[in-house]
């Protein structure tokens, strides 16, 4: 891959430092995981196209009516679309599931990916990133939150604040954008780090009306006095 950035290292801690003291996730990070990195990882594929809300909702409706991973490869096909309808696309999802289930097993010889967590994170993300419908985002939040591994995922928040800072083109893709910052940002921010772009692209930099004049980025951003970005 090649990678085209114009991320200043200091600009960049400066940055890290400002978001963490606005949102604390590095010092005191929510507790994103789901229990197992298998559960992880169908959880944040059920988050795919869909908010945190209705996601987790699909999610724990499917462990109520199938309680065991077996139980969800042996469920009917509409019933599992039923159980996550909620989260949309649920035909898709529910035969990723399926399909990802029947390759664990083969994998493993058992459904669980507990296994990842004596191997090298390259190995593990390569692995995650070869099952039916998972990519970068998928594979980095299931590393960072259930297995404990460096990985710095890009949603749309943090794809449209680093964007907006400058650091990358709307031509580069949130994949290209993930190895940058896993390569930029120390390991040991990536997770807090992650989740502090989150939650400022949540509560100031709006995707239609960021709140510049009270965003602690603001002099450091390009893009505070781009047409339509500060409010009048």
């Amino acid at each position: 891959m090649n990678l085209t950035t114009t991320i200043d290292p200091p600009a960049l801690l400066v940055v890290l430092d400002r978001l963490e003291a606005a949102w604390g996730m590095e010092t005191h990070p929510l507790d994103r995981s789901f229990g197992g990195p298998l559960d992880g990882l169908v959880a944040t594929l059920l988050s795919q196209n869909t908010n945190d809300r209705n996601s987790e909702k699909a999610f724990f409706e499917m462990k109520r009516q199938f309680p065991s991973w077996e139980k969800v490869f042996e469920a009917e096909g509409s019933a599992l679309v039923e159980a996550i309808r909620i989260a949309g696309l649920a035909p898709t999802k529910a035969s990723r599931i399926k399909e990802i289930l029947a390759r664990i097993r083969s994998d493993f010889g058992f459904y669980g990916l507990d296994t990842l967590r004596d191997w090298k994170p390259r190995k593990v993300r390569d692995y995650l990133e070869s099952l039916p419908g998972i990519g970068p985002k998928t594979a980095g939040c299931v590393l960072a939150f259930e297995l404990g591994m460096p990985s710095f995922p890009v949603d749309t928040h943090v794809a449209r604040i680093t964007r907006r800072l400058g650091w990358f083109s709307s031509k580069q893709a949130p994949a290209e954008i993930q190895a940058e910052l896993e390569e930029s940002v120390p390991a040991e921010r990536q997770a807090g780090g992650h989740l502090n772009f989150i939650f400022h692209g949540r509560n100031t930099c709006h995707a239609r009306k960021p709140l510049c004049r009270s965003c602690i980025l603001s002099d450091i951003c390009p893009a505070r006095d781009s047409a339509g970005l500060v409010p009048s």
